[in-house]
């Protein structure tokens, strides 16, 4: 038991996203520290071992940067402090690199990046590249770049995007406290611990505390707010002490000692549902090999199967795929239109040759994809 929490099971994963703040990361004084990222990294290494998948989202550049920068107190105000954020990403992602065997991505990314459709598409290939590729990514804001994020410092918000991103099955929130209490725990002695929530609603943003040490901006409100976006998705979010070896240590075996907090349906639940109703912006139809593929082994859409393509979607729109003038799938396509009729027939080496670019070998990644269960809907 810590805090009042007691142990319970982890809900089942794959994929995950684990989201490190800054008060994790730096000394009271600010400078940067591997103290608590060294059991976490293990946590990460021992859920490699087993066959999952582990995004990092990690906090802590301007604190870094504040170690390395010749006259710290010139750093003041936003400028300062994304002067900071330059100098100290190379350090983060150092530390963590020292923790692995496997290489260390750096990825930087902004809101806008992921509001806007092509810029999230690009996005999540890379992400799915390398982690095909074995690389762990280590994912923190643009702070050089990213005005309003900066001001908010909001990384858990980032962690619940860059999970649905990733189609991540849970979000880990490692927090500077042992999970979510009735009220803030640092000025109400008699809160009580919250070990399983259904739902966050906004009585629990209410009572949520600020930001828990003077190198964070986050606190308990923001990662409610993350929790929120996250099961929208269909990703549960765990919540626990990043500093509590014991309790990382449990993580990898299945084990929590925090706060589990809920989405109301599954993450594939979820995708399946937008993929079915979301507006279609064009038809794909192909071939009864193709049809068979998709249906019968759970494939991607590759442009050899591909016959021809209606309407003038663009990279990122959904669209949906006729075989023999049935309705069969809808899914999010990786080439507009034109770049489909293009390379339709055409196999995927041939892509680059003929586009001139490539997004990759599929027209319609299989995890973007969801077959109808009843293909009664006619051309």
């Amino acid at each position: 038991m810590a805090s009042g929490f007691t142990e319970q099971a982890l809900p089942t994963w794959r994929r995950a996203v684990l989201k490190v703040g800054s008060s994790l990361l730096t000394t009271p004084e600010g400078a940067l520290t591997g103290e608590n990222a060294d059991a976490l990294a293990a946590f990460v290494t021992a859920s490699r071992d087993a066959g999952r998948e582990v995004v990092i989202v990690s906090s802590g550049a301007v604190a870094a940067g504040r170690g390395l920068a010749p006259a710290p107190d010139r750093s003041t105000g936003l400028s300062g402090r994304q002067a900071l954020a330059a100098l100290g990403q190379t350090r983060l992602v150092g530390l963590w690199q020292t923790f692995f065997d496997a290489p260390v991505a750096q990825v930087l990314l902004t809101h806008d990046d992921l509001r806007n459709r092509r810029r999230y598409l690009n996005a999540r290939t890379t992400l799915r590249e390398l982690l095909a590729l074995g690389a762990i990514p280590v994912i923190n804001e643009n702070d050089t770049v990213a005005v309003d994020e900066l001001k908010l410092g909001d990384n858990d918000n980032l962690a619940a995007i860059v999970a649905a991103l990733v189609d991540a099955d849970v979000l880990f929130i490692a927090s500077d406290i042992p999970g979510l209490y009735t009220a803030d725990p640092r000025t109400v002695p008699s809160a009580l611990p919250v070990p399983d929530l259904a739902e966050v609603t906004q009585a629990h943003l209410d009572s949520a505390g600020g930001a828990g040490s003077a190198a964070g901006t986050g606190g308990m409100r923001t990662k409610l707010d993350a929790a929120i976006k996250a099961a929208a998705a269909g990703i549960e979010t765990v919540l626990f002490d990043g500093r509590d070896t014991r309790c990382i240590a449990r993580l990898a075996d299945g084990m929590l000692t925090g706060t589990r907090l809920r989405a109301p349906q599954s993450r594939l639940a979820a995708r399946k549902y937008w993929l079915r109703h979301a507006p279609a912006a064009g038809r794909i139809s192909v071939d009864t090999g193709a049809l068979d593929a998709l249906r019968g082994r759970g494939a991607s859409l590759l442009p050899g199967g591909v016959v021809d393509a209606a309407g003038e979607f663009a990279r990122g729109d959904v669209v949906e795929i006729l075989a023999e003038g049935t309705v069969l799938a809808r899914g999010v396509a990786q080439y507009s239109a034109t770049d489909v009729r293009r390379i339709a027939r055409r196999h995927t080496r041939d892509i680059e040759a003929v586009l001139g670019y490539s997004y990759g070998e599929t027209i319609v990644h299989r995890d973007d994809l969801v077959i109808l269960p009843d293909p009664a809907r006619t051309a």
